[in-house]
């Protein structure tokens, strides 16, 4: 069975934790654009070289550099079972995007599932996580900070959100709490997957 999906919610959400806990129990990869951006730079393909430059001019690299970096990689072996979207699509320019890619590909996407959350209680999220990384002596992630955070939170209402609708659309959206203790988000995200939501 395929399982490819899109995991969408605000920064803070959780869903890098899901994530991380599909590809355990499913043996898919998620897919992050900032690690498929590095990999392809690294491997010195021909988008990673047209984003290097692009990077080291200092800009921002294109959708279509980084649709052609997410064609590329769904392309490799691993992903033959499927694969887990994690910050993308951004935009609904992406989302088109990447229905065209899988559809020319004679795939589609089996569930997006969106992590809904309370904004107040992500910013006491962040907070929290940041004083229990400098607690245990860990680095604070830069973004852990409630003025970083709250500007990565109007960029993800003013581009990212009307995703939820441009899905919804589709009869592709799902919602889950996000606010629920871990453990009862994987149990949400996984009977969706197993058709039972």
């Amino acid at each position: 069975m395929t399982m490819r999906l899109i995991l969408l919610g605000p920064p803070g959400a959780g869903k890098g934790t899901q994530a991380e806990r599909l590809v355990a129990a499913h043996g898919i990869p998620q897919l992050s654009t900032g690690d498929m951006l590095r990999a392809a730079v690294a491997a010195g393909t021909e988008t990673g070289k047209k984003a290097k430059a692009v990077m080291d001019a200092g800009e921002l690299v294109s959708d279509a550099i980084v649709n052609a970096i997410v064609a590329e990689r769904i392309d490799q072996p691993d992903c033959a079972k499927g694969f887990i979207l994690d910050g993308y699509p951004r935009t609904l320019v992406q989302a088109d995007a990447v229905e065209d890619m899988l559809e020319s590909r004679g795939m589609a996407l089996d569930a997006v599932i969106e992590l809904v959350v309370d904004d107040k209680a992500l910013v006491g999220r962040i907070v929290k996580r940041a004083e229990e990384a400098a607690a245990a002596g860990k680095p604070v992630r830069k973004d852990d900070n409630p003025h970083v955070f709250d500007e990565r939170l109007r960029e993800y209402y003013k581009k990212t959100a009307p995703l939820t609708g441009y899905y919804y659309a589709k009869r592709m959206l799902t919602t889950v709490d996000g606010m629920a203790p871990i453990d009862h988000v994987t149990s949400q995200i996984n009977a969706v997957l197993n058709g039972k939501a």
